[in-house]
């Protein structure tokens, strides 16, 4: 808390945030208002005096300094009073009132009301002695304010010298053995009181034992020893471990998990992927937060109300489970990563059921099952347009998403060729905004499985036919095009190797500019050679690699600029039809003839831009 108070000159006032409906509060500061949730509820702001001041009637704040009384008075100014009735029952009364210096971590009402009953009674009834040695273990023989409980530290109790073990988090929370200090800092003559919300027990076996003695762990113990992990598990350190229950195991299928238990490599990653390289206690956790996993990937590990989550599921059924190097979490849902994951497990878990259904269909399971290094371009679902069903033609273009080598998306350059499991090359293109194979964009994160890799891709590949001329003649919105081409001359070019990009005028375009006009033209093949280099950007420019403001140089005559507004425009012009893909280049279909800009709008993105609305009937003026 903090005594320079967040009401203006009123002293010594704490902020308290309080999940609505409970009673459950946070000292919070200005840095720590965690977006006005906790645990995805909503949370209302309350001021309270701080520990140690009380209000004076008609004073702002809490100006009266109370005078500090000995740990055993100051229980009941805390309101520990179950802690306080137990300690004179134990005898601890004298010891707690007498010289020294303490630490008390003192168990909240609530915290002693929540013990099961026979654990309760077990320790009130057995001559005291037993409820000594549990308040003694919630005790150090020293003053330790909040500020010097440092995270990973640990500190001899009073029982036994056993240790009591601290986390302080980046988010402000404070706890010992995992229970959460929620009033630190009460200051007393002989020392200082913090009240936490459980009751907490020594800690003698590390996670590995904890696991070997829990029969509902025991797959769970098993797959260990098979992957060699066992060591992690009894080394000196501070993990989380997310363990699967037997009914987790239980619920992969058997194909899945006997194949991941008989592959040490996938066993391991598997493994690795439930351990957390830090302890994490449940109370340390208020929102979802990305964590680093021994497998080298991060866990979502976040909270909804009491329920502690993974990845947004709400599927451990028991938490805070402390070893001496580390806290166990039970879960009754194994997680699978990636890297242990085939090709088809791998789009099974994406946003690709279209995709994932055309190979299955088309014949390709067994390449996606297998322990072939492939990589799969999976288009999104929306990239398939009306009912797509299954034909000769699908099954050697689907076949053609798959390429021959396991890749990385980050290690692909400019002019790579990729062979296809049906004989194909496909091309790289590596543009400022974007990385595109063929006609298809990269539309997420890779997904690297144990062989195999997925990317995810926007548009269904459209792979090359032939010749942009082959392109055009094939198409009969071309067919003026094609005889202007053969006027010019520029056959040859067109059929030629290069990567060319050509928003080629449809016949809608060259009839809209009258027949006086096109007649004109068709009749002087040095100016209909020069109107068509316009339309001939050097370079190969796919739909995907234009941003809100791409340049290209044409062939003849100043640069084209070219804009993204719902649709990719050239010189104002949209696109009608983009990507059709050729051996040569890419041809982008126009319905209207292209005219170089005025130089007031090429020198002004910002008039493009407006005048790109001015498509959608909005007055502009540049």
């Amino acid at each position: 808390c903090f005594s320079s108070s967040l009401l203006s000159f009123s002293p010594n006032v704490c902020a308290m945030q309080q999940i609505k409906g409970t009673d459950k509060k946070y000292f919070t500061n200005c840095k720590q208002w965690y977006h006005r949730k906790i645990c995805s509820q909503p949370t209302v702001i309350t001021y309270e005096c701080c520990p140690g001041y009380e209000k004076i009637p008609g004073e702002k704040g809490c100006p009266a300094a109370l005078p500090l009384v000995n740990i055993y008075n100051t229980l009941g100014v805390v309101g520990a009073t179950t802690t306080k009735m137990y300690s004179e029952r134990a005898q601890l009364k004298e010891e707690i009132e007498g010289p020294g210096s303490f630490t008390f971590f003192a168990p909240s009402n609530e915290a002693w009301a929540a013990l099961p009953t026979e654990i309760l009674d077990a320790l009130v009834s057995n001559v005291n002695i037993e409820l000594l040695n549990a308040l003694h273990y919630h005790m150090v023989n020293r003053r330790l304010t909040s500020e010097e409980l440092k995270h990973g530290s640990s500190f001899a109790s009073m029982y036994q010298d056993s240790h009591v073990h601290i986390h302080h988090y980046s988010n402000g929370i404070i706890t010992v053995n995992c229970a959460r200090l929620i009033k630190p800092d009460q200051h007393a003559t002989n020392g200082i009181v913090h009240v936490v919300d459980r009751v907490i027990t020594a800690i003698s076996n590390d996670m590995q034992a904890i696991i070997d003695i829990d029969d509902d762990l025991e797959t769970l113990r098993t797959a260990f020893a098979a992957a060699g992990l066992t060591s992690i598990l009894e080394n000196e350190g501070q993990y989380t471990v997310f363990a699967p229950t037997n009914e987790a195991f239980e619920k992969i299928p058997a194909e899945t998990l006997n194949r991941i238990l008989g592959d040490p490599v996938a066993l391991r990653d598997l493994l690795n992927y439930h351990i957390l390289k830090n302890m994490q206690c449940a109370e340390s956790i208020v929102s979802g937060t990305p964590m680093e996993t021994l497998q080298g990937t991060v866990l979502e590990v976040g909270c909804d109300g009491n329920q502690m989550t993974l990845n947004g599921k709400a599927i451990i059924t028991k938490k805070d489970q402390l070893g001496t190097n580390g806290v166990i979490h039970y879960i009754n849902e194994l997680l699978i990563p990636d890297s242990a994951k085939t090709l088809l497990e791998l789009a099974e878990g994406s946003s690709v059921a279209m995709a994932t259904k055309l190979f299955v269909e088309a014949g390709l399971t067994t390449h996606l099952t297998g322990s072939e290094a492939l990589t799969m371009l999976a288009p999104l679902d929306e990239a398939f347009k009306g009912s797509v069903t299954m034909t000769p033609d699908m099954r050697k273009l689907m076949t053609n998403h798959i390429v021959k080598e396991q890749m990385s998306s980050k290690s692909l350059y400019h002019g790579q060729e990729l062979e296809t499991l049906g004989g194909l090359k496909l091309r790289v293109f590596v543009y400022r905004n974007n990385l595109c194979i063929e006609n298809a964009c990269i539309a997420a994160h890779d997904k690297t499985g144990r062989y195999a890799s997925m990317f995810t891709v926007d548009k269904v590949l459209t792979p090359p036919m032939g010749t942009v001329m082959d392109v055009l003649k094939a198409d009969d919105r071309f067919s003026l095009l094609v005889g202007a081409i053969q006027t010019a001359g520029m056959t040859e070019l067109l059929n030629q190797q290069g990567t060319l990009t050509f928003f080629a005028p449809t016949n809608d375009a060259f009839n809209a500019l009258g027949q006086a006009e096109l007649n004109k033209l068709m009749r002087n093949p040095g100016e209909l050679s020069g109107v068509l280099r316009y339309h001939l950007g050097e370079g190969m420019l796919v739909s995907g690699g234009v941003g809100s403001h791409t340049r290209l140089k044409p062939l003849q005559g100043e640069k084209l600029e070219l804009g993204r507004n719902y649709t990719v425009y050239v010189n104002k012009v949209p696109v009608a039809h983009a990507d059709l893909m050729a051996t040569n280049g890419v041809v982008h279909a126009v319905s209207s003839v292209i005219k170089p800009l005025r130089e007031s709008q090429q020198a002004h993105p910002h008039c493009l831009q407006t005048e790109l609305r001015s498509q959608h009937r909005t007055e502009v003026s540049c």
